[in-house]
């Protein structure tokens, strides 16, 4: 096995792209970032990180990821880095991040794909998210030559503006994450069917009389609320008017079939 692809999503998007990646590598396997799979890479000689952006910068599963995979300086390593348009400073800071490790960051990708941040809306009307996918499609296969080649090149970056005002926020933000769970509520479409529990990429969702507790140790995938089959789960006011939002080539069964950990990592600072 020549690459080995481990990825972390939750409404699909993540999951669709490293798909897309694998099948123009050829040689590649993918994997959920919650399995180490350490006798996987120990026989890969790329590995490839495929993430959504959250809070505009690097998610804390992904950093503890890294902290737990066995170091090899001599690998090739690669990212992707799947956001709604505000990727900002994420895969300069993930490079940065890297070197602390003695891992080198060949080559970082910026795939843009639609929002599943429904507490600031929907996903769009589908004409946009169709013209998102093909772009992305397009992008995978302009960029996967260079990364079978093992190829360096910057990391790309969102415009400066970006890059100051989502840094700053993604460094104030980051430490609440972890608690901002605490807006998540369920009404009284909900029939307790536990996928909410089932889905959730961290074991953060346990079942309590018959209605999910959120236990505070959120990754704000929102892979529970986009996931529910009644849109009972809420978050905040105005999500119950919002479209629900995930890919429409990822299944629950994917998402499900996904391993989960039962606890957040230890990492606080960005």
């Amino acid at each position: 096995m020549k690459t080995i692809l481990y990825y972390y999503t939750g409404t699909g998007n993540s999951l669709w792209t490293a798909r897309l990646i694998a099948a123009e590598l050829g040689d590649a396997t993918l994997c959920p970032m919650f399995l180490m799979h350490g006798d996987a890479m120990a026989d890969a000689e790329a590995v490839g990180l495929v993430f959504p952006v959250h809070m505009w910068g690097v998610p804390s599963l992904v950093m503890n990821f890294l902290k737990k995979i066995k170091k090899d300086p001599d690998r090739y390593y690669f990212a992707f880095a799947v956001n709604a348009g505000q990727v900002s400073r994420t895969l300069i800071q993930l490079h940065n991040h890297m070197a602390t490790l003695s891992l080198k960051l060949s080559t970082g990708i910026d795939i843009v794909l639609p929002s599943n941040y429904i507490p600031w809306g929907g996903p769009g009307p589908a004409e946009k998210l169709d013209k998102l996918y093909l772009t992305a499609r397009e992008k995978i296969k302009r960029v996967a030559p260079g990364i079978a080649q093992r190829q360096t090149a910057p990391m790309e970056k969102g415009p400066l503006w970006q890059r100051i005002v989502f840094t700053a926020l993604y460094k104030l933000t980051f430490p609440m994450i972890s608690k901002m769970d605490g807006d998540f509520w369920v009404d009284e479409k909900c029939n307790a069917c536990g996928i909410c529990e089932k889905t959730c990429p961290v074991g953060n969702i346990v079942m309590t009389a018959e209605r999910p507790t959120w236990l505070h140790h959120c990754e704000q995938c929102l892979a529970c609320i986009q996931w529910c089959p009644k849109e009972a789960i809420q978050y905040g006011k105005k999500t119950p008017k919002y479209e629900r939002y995930h890919h429409p080539e990822v299944t629950l069964k994917d998402i499900i079939g996904q391993a989960r950990i039962p606890e957040r990592s230890s990492v606080r600072q960005p």
